[in-house]
């Protein structure tokens, strides 16, 4: 499996971060991916990170999921771009996993694709949400599209992800290594 996380400057580092390191320490094939012209973007809280990829130079039709952090501006820059939009509706098209936290199901929302779905995301965002069922769980799985309310939710969404791909030992085992009690 190959997974892309697509970063936008102002994107909530904590999200992100979690989820890559997780990820990696399952040993998915993860990689970053600026929106930007450039590898250099600049998260939410001024954290600058180098991604691994640039948009323009990805060929998407090796990726079998995207990861969407949230974050502000990161999630209105994922928004109002159309090659975002365009991929990620594709991907729905292609029945490929979507993966979105926090306020990042806004993009979904967006690319037109959530119809009949239900979902969460962070509080404050659920009314520019329209088309899905929302709910308050920490984690939402409907078909291929999984979605996490937060920062508070990260280390769960990276969780369940490694056992979406990797089964459920493989998540349990994760979380023993990372000492994750919850």
């Amino acid at each position: 499996m190959i997974f892309k996380m697509f970063l936008a400057d102002g994107f909530e580092e904590i999200e992100a971060v979690t989820l890559i390191d997780l990820l990696r320490r399952a040993d998915f094939d993860i990689k970053t991916v600026s929106i930007n012209k450039s590898l250099e973007v600049k998260g939410a809280h001024d954290i600058i990170v180098a991604a691994d990829e640039i948009f323009d130079d990805v060929d998407f039709d090796t990726v079998d999921a995207l990861l969407l952090p949230g974050g502000s501006p990161g999630v209105p820059n994922l928004s109002t771009n159309q090659k975002v939009l365009d991929t990620v509706k594709k991907f729905f098209n292609e029945e490929k996993y979507l993966i979105a936290i926090c306020a990042a199901p806004f993009v979904l929302e967006k690319a037109e694709i959530l119809d009949g779905k239900k979902i969460t995301c962070y509080p404050s965002w659920k009314d520019m949400i329209k088309s899905p069922e929302i709910v308050s769980d920490q984690v939402v799985v409907d078909g291929k599209i999984i979605t996490a309310e937060g920062v508070g939710s990260a280390i769960d969404m990276g969780l369940k992800i490694v056992e979406i791909f990797s089964g459920k030992e493989m998540s349990e085992d994760l979380k023993e290594k990372i000492v994750y009690r919850k």
